[in-house]
């Protein structure tokens, strides 16, 4: 798949080609569409703070040359930005040419996509509610956030035109697996919530793969990828940026009491002998194409 052509301002990392995953399934049906009653979307958990991403996130759209280039977005086309978070690579989608709507449930990150002349909405990825209106859905690191996928993918193949395409990149199967069980162990011996310990979504290929399918997609490609990553600003900065959920139901200073003790339960596994630490991320990447 050709690359888009890129503003000189990127400055994704390169990673190797993972081995893909094909999609084995039969051709998804009409009746396949149907998933169920329980279609509520489930309560936000997670606060975002824009200068915390900015700081301590910024791997994510770093990291997102892969799934930015499966995109190859054309002028024209028009795109939704499926968790647009500060609309980094929101950003990077205008400048090929392309009309895009980024959507995203952060206030403040919304504030900073607009203050960049972006066309943005609040909107949960589980209550979309466009018909037939976009040629693409891209997403990059949002899907695992959205712990009910059926409905997703449902208000997904809603939003895209026939034949439209779905493009993403989230945590998969095995992510985080250090961190998430460290805040689990350190969670239980501080009686935390246990719905806020690990909010997240990470299936397998096959799962997913199948979700799609069920949904009316036909996978084109999918994959399960590890992405090993350094952390610029440390365990800490990632820790009260992406696992504020657990974190902010303790006042100061029982917090950073609860941040320490996790940070020394993974030192072992993911802090080297010069003091770099690396979280253990793993991706499921794909492209999938709606019916007509």
């Amino acid at each position: 798949m050709p690359r888009p052509k890129h503003t000189k301002t990127r400055s994704h990392q390169p990673v190797p080609s993972p081995r893909c995953w094909r999609a084995a399934w039969p051709e998804p049906s009409s009746a396949s569409l149907q998933f169920g009653s329980n279609t509520a979307p489930p309560k936000p958990i997670q606060r975002w703070s824009a200068s915390d991403y900015a700081k301590n996130g910024r791997f994510v759209q770093e990291m997102a040359g892969a799934v930015f280039a499966m995109l190859a977005s054309k002028p024209g086309e028009r795109i939704l930005d499926l968790g647009c978070g500060d609309g980094v690579l929101t950003t990077e989608i205008k400048a090929t040419g392309a009309d895009v709507l980024g959507v995203d449930l952060s206030d403040e990150l919304l504030a900073v996509a607009r203050m960049k002349g972006l066309r943005v909405r609040k909107l949960d990825g589980h209550a979309l509610d466009f018909v037939s209106e976009f040629d693409a859905v891209f997403s990059n690191m949002a899907l695992h956030w959205m712990r009910k996928p059926k409905l997703v993918i449902a208000g997904v193949y809603r939003a895209l035109k026939p034949r439209g395409r779905f493009v993403a990149e989230f945590g998969g199967h095995g992510n985080v697996a250090a961190i998430a069980t460290a805040m689990r162990a350190v969670g239980v011996l501080r009686n935390g919530n246990p719905e806020l310990v690990t909010p997240w979504f990470f299936p397998t290929v096959e799962e997913y793969g199948a979700l799609l399918t069920e949904g009316g997609f036909t996978v084109k490609e999918i994959a399960l990828v590890p992405r090993l990553t350094p952390l610029k600003t440390g365990i800490e900065g990632w820790l009260r940026t992406f696992g504020r959920s657990l974190f902010d139901q303790f006042a100061e200073p029982e917090r950073t009491k609860f941040v320490g003790k996790v940070i020394e339960l993974l030192r072992p596994s993911l802090c080297d002998s010069r003091g770099v630490w690396t979280a253990d991320h793993v991706r499921v990447r794909f492209i999938a194409e709606r019916g007509a």
